[in-house]
């Protein structure tokens, strides 16, 4: 019996599609600084000659990625997020992007997922530094389908692009036939309150909406799935027609979704109220579950409904 995409982790969601494409193309490479997923075991066995690990050595991952696509690969990269990206950060903005090169970072590690290992692998302020790279393509999937969706996606665009991965499984949002290339879906229908949400917290901006609605509150819920560039055409009616916009992410408030739906509002001229909710402006050095972490940091389901409640 064949299993669903939505059913699938969201790991292996992306790494199945990665497959199918490289099934069907043998330019495509994959390198990996040893990070490791279950479904990565079937590209490694079924196509080793195209399957790289190159160690705790992610510097010389981004060098190996831009040699190859400069021969003509389309080359998928893998790593933990604050690894790949601060650790490389001057080599991905002139190597990769100043060459404009088809190389997809995919950055394992999202938010708080990795909760006990504390402030080394929170992926909490990745999105500010990436996204003032003017070539880059930034996709942060919420669920299997638009994992999947991510790989298809930078693949075709064949520029540089950074896949911002969770994972575990989560609640179906996307349908697989759903239209992708948007990059935003209306996932309850708009309101004079809309949420707007990113990754992990589409589905914790759901649960929140629930809890409102028993207090007669309601709220859209709208997902980026694409936060660079965010297809404004789609967005800014959406802010003009609210009332009250508040944005969800796991993320600090600094250089996330927040502040580039601040940035529409004001180059739009778009007067309407925005509140941010996200990770304080501050280091986080707790470790501990996901939930407790959201918990502790105010932006739980419970503290994300509580603060729209109460209009804060």
């Amino acid at each position: 019996m064949t299993t669903s995409v939505a059913d699938k982790d969201i790991r292996d969601a992306l790494f199945d599609q990665i497959y199918d494409l490289a099934s069907k193309d043998k330019a495509v490479v994959f390198i990996t600084a040893d990070a490791d997923a279950f479904a990565l075991k079937k590209f490694k066995n079924d196509f080793p000659e195209r399957f790289i690990n190159v160690g705790v050595a992610e510097q010389s991952m981004i060098n190996a990625a831009c040699g190859l696509a400069l021969s003509g690969k389309k080359v998928f990269i893998y790593s933990i997020i604050p690894f790949m990206v601060f650790r490389c950060y001057e080599l991905v903005k002139l190597n990769i992007c100043g060459m404009q090169l088809p190389v997809t970072m995919i950055g394992l590690g999202a938010g708080m997922s990795f909760g006990f290992d504390g402030p080394s692998h929170h992926g909490v302020h990745d999105i500010a530094v990436m996204r003032i790279l003017p070539e880059i393509n930034i996709f942060n999937p919420c669920d299997s389908n638009s994992a999947a969706a991510s790989a298809r996606l930078s693949y075709s665009l064949q520029k540089p692009s950074f896949i911002r991965l969770d994972k575990g499984k989560f609640p179906e949002i996307y349908k697989e036939n759903d239209d992708f290339d948007e990059g935003i879906k209306v996932v309850r229908t708009q309101e004079k309150i809309n949420i707007l949400a990113t990754g992990f917290m589409t589905s914790k901006a759901i649960e929140a909406a629930d809890i409102l609605k028993k207090d007669g509150i309601n709220a859209g819920i709208i997902d980026v799935l694409k936060l660079r560039p965010v297809n404004k055409e789609k967005l800014i009616p959406i802010l003009k027609s609210s009332r009250m916009i508040y944005t969800v992410e796991e993320n600090s408030i600094v250089g996330g979704l927040g502040t580039i739906v601040s940035e529409i509002l004001v180059d739009s001229n778009i007067n309407v109220p925005l509140k941010k909710i996200g990770l304080e402006d501050k280091q986080h050095y707790d470790n501990g579950t996901r939930e407790w972490l959201h918990d502790h940091y105010g932006i739980s389901a419970e503290k994300i409904a509580k603060r729209i409640k109460n209009g804060e």
